[in-house]
């Protein structure tokens, strides 16, 4: 197998009509799981697009120099079936790196299907510059988060309740009194704090309902798949029917919610503060801030692991009816 010290390509060297074409020649001799390393003295990151758009999501991209004279970008070919990970599946594996899908806007627990390059084009981003942050990332040392993706499903399921379903009931009355408030006083001179309590009310209709549906229906279900006894499986099923159509219901009310919090952000130009804001108007920012954080960390938990986990449970212990 090439090495990317003994596989490089000096373009440098190259006329520019044929620098692409010999890049992609070479791109297209490497074997799977090979690599090719091109030397440059300037950022090809056309080159990238270029790539994606004529191979596929077929390679990683890994800059080993950037600048200021001198470029050196490693191109790997993926392995045989090696498919591209999710928003959501990286941050199963590693939460800080939420902090970067964070920092650009990209919906890592709803939106968590979606790959890096798919969720960068649809918000028309620079997904070199991401992925290069969550390569970084991988690099630096730092605490441990926690692993939830090692905890059973009963207690990952406890630890929402008691956690994020708590942080929900304490927090979401002071925020909906607080935009009522600040909508009450400033919202002539600034109308989309009318907006914003609208959907505020909202979120807070939609998470009241849909936790009690989970600790009252889908939590006790998905603890029930550990158990033995299948008669208790069956007494859920039979009133609600396997444990998709649950999940199917959480999601989607997930997307709502989600929806609306990524409308109050925009609304409020990421929480900036108007020159006039008072110190009511101040916390009401802050305090949605820190909700829509812990929000995406809450809808998390549930779309990235334990519904997956759930899923998979209930396949591999079907209940069969006389």
């Amino acid at each position: 197998m090439n090495s990317s010290t003994d596989n490089i390509l000096n373009v440098t060297l190259l006329e520019p009509k044929q620098k692409h074409p010999t890049i992609f020649a070479r791109f297209d001799a490497l074997a799977k799981g090979e690599s090719l390393t091109i030397h440059n003295d300037h950022d090809p990151k056309p080159l990238y697009y270029q790539l994606l758009g004529e191979r596929g999501n077929v390679f990683k991209w890994e800059y080993l120099q950037q600048g200021p004279e001198w470029w050196d970008v490693k191109i790997s070919k993926n392995n045989a079936g090696e498919t591209e990970e999710t928003l959501g599946e990286i941050a199963v594996k590693d939460l800080r790196k939420a902090e970067i899908f964070k920092k650009y806007g990209l919906d890592f627990c709803c939106g968590g299907k979606k790959t890096v390059k798919e969720a960068c084009a649809e918000k028309g981003l620079d997904v070199t510059k991401i992925e290069q942050e969550l390569q970084q990332a991988d690099k630096v040392i730092a605490t441990r988060a926690l692993p939830y993706n090692d905890w059973s499903i009963d207690f990952l399921a406890d630890y929402i309740v008691n956690t994020h379903h708590s942080y929900v009931r304490k927090e979401l009355p002071e925020i909906v009194k607080y935009t009522d408030k600040v909508a009450q006083v400033h919202g002539a001179q600034h109308p989309e704090l009318l907006t914003i309590k609208s959907l505020v009310h909202e979120v807070d209709a939609e998470l009241t309902s849909h936790m009690v549906k989970e600790e009252k229906i889908l939590f006790p279900y998905i603890k029930k798949l550990l158990s033995s006894d299948k008669k208790e499986i069956a007494a859920f099923e039979s009133q609600i029917g396997n444990v998709q159509a649950p999940i199917n219901m959480m999601t989607m009310e997930h997307e709502l919610v989600g929806k609306n919090m990524e409308e109050i952000r925009a609304l409020s130009k990421d929480y900036t503060l108007p020159e006039d804001a008072c110190a009511s108007y101040s916390l009401l920012y802050k305090l949605l801030d820190e909700f829509e954080n812990d929000l995406h960390i809450h809808i998390h938990l549930e779309n990235n692991i334990l519904f997956p986990k759930a899923l998979k449970l209930g396949k591999e212990n079907p209940i069969h009816y006389n």
